[in-house]
């Protein structure tokens, strides 16, 4: 009998190879491409014809397809529902993720407690009473909440099929096996198969199902990349836990806009919608402070940029960026250097974004700049001001999107002017505009005040 070829799969990605490598060519992992032996190479095609085991009834013409309008339920948690889009998809299937400690559990159960209907909460890293005690703490006993601590992901169905649940959540997808792989709970087959399952229930009842999932160390889900693909939204659940702010962002959403952001903090009854902006600063005005408008979605929010210029000393000048990318930091060094006449090249340079926030809008650069001239000078920028424009290398502010919303944003905080581009522009403005900003005009009077004695 002739041999089979091997098998070779990533256990980081699930990307199948011909051979063995050192280096896997779908996630560029390091030695995470391993043979698939025996059996386990039968339950890899099992899993992954998963849909077609239950329920399968053949292609349909395009004509016959029966379409209603999908009727949103409301969360009840308002900043859960800007992420999602408006509300929950009957037969939606959520992926949430995020560090261990940041809050997913506590979520998932404020969750469970606000929606109308029976709710089957399924763990498989805590008991009941824990997850009882935790609700005891966040004022969450909702009768209509049903515990079941299993790993076994054909039970969890069986009871789902028995109750017939509103809502289905799974705690989490990492501890579930299917009792047909041989391979361990965990495992790159373990998890695809799974999720497939439970995926595939979900479409067929049309009930929604989140599944809670672990990061790895360099802040990406946990599991083959199949996960992500397999369901309609992925949630990112981030945050410092020297903060009191976590950040809801959608990566994913098949319903709504991606990359909205949802705002919490973390109180001792739980999470609750974050009030006012949490992430700028109203404290005293000092050198090297600017403000700017960001967008996250369709989410404005007024944050504080604050840059730090010293002397070098000895050795090359060092570029530290917190919260923006430190290439782009080197890149506005040097336009604020070459077109707007601050001595950078031989003085450190650090910049920080309050509130521990991660921008990637290039709105901020003109409020970077704005931060580097009042920094390097030790001169207060104008009082009340936002900074908002993108920088190029020849030193022009190119204009934003969405610029009606940022200086509305801005009005409601407080903020009487802001520098932005002389493009896009329209309309009656809530704020006093400087639309002739530019690099070389960033020193001048009307930006910077009184000299601060340090």
């Amino acid at each position: 009998m002739a041999k089979g070829s091997p098998l070779y799969e990533c256990t980081a990605c699930g990307a199948r190879h011909p051979k063995a490598m050192g280096k896997c060519t779908g996630c560029g992992a390091w030695d995470t491409v391993q043979e698939v032996r025996g059996t386990l190479k039968r339950d890899l095609q099992r899993a992954g014809s998963a849909y077609a085991q239950s329920h399968y009834t053949g292609p349909v013409a395009l004509p016959d397809v029966i379409v209603t309008d999908a009727q949103r339920q409301p969360t009840g948690i308002a900043e859960l529902d800007r992420v999602l889009g408006g509300g929950v998809v009957p037969g939606m299937v959520a992926l949430l993720g995020g560090e261990p400690g940041i809050g997913k559990s506590t979520l998932l159960l404020q969750w469970a407690a606000t929606t109308t209907g029976r709710v089957l909460y399924a763990s498989g890293e805590e008991s009941e009473r824990q997850i009882k005690l935790r609700a005891q703490r966040l004022g969450a006993e909702n009768p209509s909440i049903h515990l079941l601590a299993e790993t076994d992901v054909r039970r969890i169905l069986e009871e789902a099929e028995r109750m017939k649940p509103d809502l289905l959540l799974v705690d989490s997808i990492q501890t579930l096996f299917d009792p047909d792989f041989e391979s361990s709970a965990g495992s790159v087959s373990q998890v695809r198969g799974c999720a497939a399952l439970l995926t595939r229930w979900a479409k067929t009842t049309g009930t929604p199902l989140v599944l809670v999932g672990h990061v790895t160390k360099d802040g990406s889900l946990a599991g083959p990349k199949v996960l992500e693909h397999l369901v309609d939204t992925v949630l990112a659940f981030e945050g410092d836990r020297h903060h009191h702010h976590r950040l809801l962002r959608a990566l994913k959403n098949r319903f709504g806009a991606a990359f909205e952001l949802g705002v919490f903090a973390m109180t001792e009854r739980g999470l609750v919608a974050a009030e006012g902006n949490p992430f700028f600063l109203d404290a005293e005005p000092r050198p090297g402070c600017a403000a700017t408008v960001v967008l996250s979605g369709t989410r404005p929010m007024v944050v504080e940029i604050q840059a730090l210029v010293a002397s070098a000393g000895l050795g090359i000048p060092r570029r530290t960026a917190l919260g923006i990318d430190g290439q782009r930091l080197a890149m506005l060094c040097a336009v604020a250097e070459r077109r707007g006449g601050i001595q950078l090249h031989d003085r450190d340079v650090y910049l920080n974004v309050a509130g521990g926030l991660e921008i990637e809008d290039p709105a901020a650069d003109l409020a970077v700049i704005a931060a580097l001239c009042s920094s390097g000078s030790g001169r207060l920028l104008a009082e009340k001001c936002l900074f908002m424009g993108e920088v190029g290398l020849t030193g022009e502010v190119r204009p934003v999107a969405q610029l009606p919303l940022r200086l509305q944003e801005g009005a409601r905080l407080g903020f009487t002017c802001a520098a932005v581009p002389r493009l896009g522009l329209e309309g009656k403005s809530p704020l006093e505009l400087f639309p002739e900003i530019s690099v070389e005009r960033l020193r001048s009077k009307a930006w910077l005040k009184c000299k601060v004695e340090e």
